[in-house]
């Protein structure tokens, strides 16, 4: 079985920090940022991108639909 790879973009400026897509990784690959956007708020980014398998829970959750998933498989 091959493993997948997968990627998390997040809009940043669409991102309003509400960290359900934190709360939904299974891998822990997502954190809220230090740093706000220009709305003030702290987005979502791949903390841990080694460890994400691109299952899409935090799409799923995200209110904003803000997050796009990508997936590969890793040779």
């Amino acid at each position: 079985m091959a493993k997948v790879k997968g990627a998390v973009v997040v809009d940043k400026e669409g991102c309003k920090g509400c960290s359900l897509c934190v709360e939904a990784c299974p891998h822990d690959v997502l954190a809220l940022h230090k740093e706000v956007n220009s709305k003030g708020y702290h987005y979502s980014y791949m903390e841990n991108p080694d460890a994400c398998i691109g299952c899409a829970n935090c799409g799923v959750v995200c209110p904003d639909t803000c997050i796009t998933i990508y997936r590969a498989k890793a040779s």
